[in-house]
Order: structure tokens, then C-alpha cells, then sequence
């Protein structure tokens, strides 16, 4: 019998390195990305955007706190130097070590937020049956202490399951470009993370819905109308990412 975690992961793989995807991640990277930049790939997960930075020439800090996962990621990139590996959670101040809960049969959905897990079991459409029954305590980082180890990013991709805020609050310096996932049962979190990157300088926002890699809305608008936007998303959005650029062509549809 395959035992839950790696079911979980094979189902990750399946759904991420499906074949036919890779183009469509490359093309929609190619926006913040140039060969040589550095991104910043938080909640690597099964690396599916590591490697879709990877074939632009971008090189990549892949940082996943899931033990089982960062034993995959330095199969799947062993011998890359392009690739720096860091098990740890990112949160708001560096030092000591963070809880991550895991979700064994789904590890997509791994968090540091008990507000996260609590807002997913409150029953929520499609969070159904979903349980954490696993943790595991790991060293916490910032981007800032990221960025001063590896070197400051021209992207930051950030996918912390209701920890994004936390991280966020980490962040001193802004990067050309960001994303943070938002989910509909924590629209909240979404418009923190919308405060904070206001506070940093940006001024131009959109999103993508899903894995869709399109953006949603025709042209960059504020922080506050993105806000709204996510308010405003029927439950059954379940989730997307919010992009924001100091250079608003990069994310103009």
C-alpha cells in the first residue's frame, strides 16, 4: 500500500510537471524574468516554478520547509548550481523556529497560520475533509535575511498558504516584481499583504485566478481596487495569485 504522503506528493506531481505546462509557465515568467535575474521561489513546493525559472536562465533561491518535499527538490535540482535550497519557513522576524502543520494527503496546502487551518475547516466550499495531522518544527528566515545571503531578487514568488502577511512583514527592500497566493476564505490576509506592498512602493496591481497564468483584469489598477476585486470573488474562486510590479507593463494583459 502507497502510504498517504507520497500519494500526496505523486498527486502534486502529476498535477504540477503535467505535461503541456511548462510552456505556458515559461511564456507567463518571461514577463518578470530575464536570463541571469534572481527569483525567489517561497513555497517551492514540487518546483515546478523553480524549474520554469530555471529554463528562462533566471537562477533561484527554492525555499520549502516540508522535509519530504526538500528531499525532493534536491533530487529533482541535485548538481544545478543555479538552485539554493532552504528548508525554513519565512515570517516576519529571523531566528528561533515556526511550527509548519502538514497535511499528509494534501501537502499543497502545509501552513504555518493556525488561522488558515481554522478558516479551512470552518466549511468552507471545497476545503471539505481536509485535516493537518502532522507538524514539524523549522528554522525561520525573512526575505530580507534571504536577500542579504543570496542577493536581493528581481522576483518574489510567495505561496504560504495564509502566511503571506507574516512574510511579507519580513521585507524592507521591494523587488521589480511579487506575487502572494490569496485564498476566498481569507480574503482578510490578501488585503494585509495589499497594505503592506502599498507600503513598499508599489503602485500597480493584478491577479491571476487559479493556475490560469492570465491575468484577470485588462490593465494594472491600485491596491485598494484589488482589494475590492478579491472581496467582491464568489467562494468558488477558492484561490489565485496578486501580482504587483514597480513596472506596471510587466503586468498589463
Amino acid at each position: 500500500m502507497i502510504a498517504p504522503a507520497a500519494k500526496g506528493i505523486g498527486r502534486s506531481l502529476r498535477i504540477y510537471h503535467a505535461p503541456g505546462r511548462a510552456a505556458p509557465l515559461d511564456a507567463f515568467h518571461s514577463r518578470f524574468l530575464d536570463p541571469g535575474d534572481l527569483a525567489f521561489d517561497v513555497g517551492a513546493h514540487v518546483g515546478d516554478r523553480t524549474a520554469s525559472f530555471r529554463r528562462i536562465g533566471a537562477r533561484v533561491v527554492c525555499v520549502e520547509p516540508q522535509p519530504r518535499l526538500d528531499r525532493l527538490l534536491r533530487l529533482l535540482f541535485r548538481g544545478d548550481p543555479g538552485v539554493a535550497r532552504v528548508a525554513a519557513l519565512v515570517g516576519a522576524a529571523p531566528g528561533g523556529e515556526g511550527v509548519l502543520r502538514i497535511n499528509t494527503a494534501n501537502p499543497t496546502v502545509a501552513t504555518a497560520s493556525l488561522g488558515f487551518i481554522a478558516a479551512a475547516m470552518a466549511g468552507a466550499p471545497g476545503w471539505e475533509g481536509q485535516r493537518w495531522d502532522d507538524a514539524v518544527s523549522r528554522p525561520v528566515t525573512t526575505l530580507d535575511a534571504l536577500a542579504a545571503a543570496h542577493g536581493r531578487p528581481h522576483l518574489i514568488k510567495l505561496d504560504v498558504e495564509g502566511f503571506e502577511a507574516e512574510a511579507l512583514a519580513g521585507l524592507s527592500v521591494p523587488p521589480r516584481a511579487l506575487s502572494f497566493e490569496f485564498t476566498t476564505i481569507q480574503r482578510e490576509v490578501a488585503a494585509d499583504c495589499l497594505r503592506q506592498l502599498s507600503a513598499l512602493g508599489y503602485r500597480a496591481f493584478n491577479a491571476c485566478l487559479g493556475e490560469s497564468m492570465a491575468f484577470a483584469l485588462p490593465a494594472p489598477c491600485g491596491a485598494d481596487t484589488l482589494a475590492d476585486w478579491i472581496a467582491a470573488l464568489p467562494a468558488a474562486a477558492n484561490s489565485g495569485d496578486a501580482y504587483a510590479s514597480l513596472e506596471p507593463a510587466r503586468i498589463t494583459a
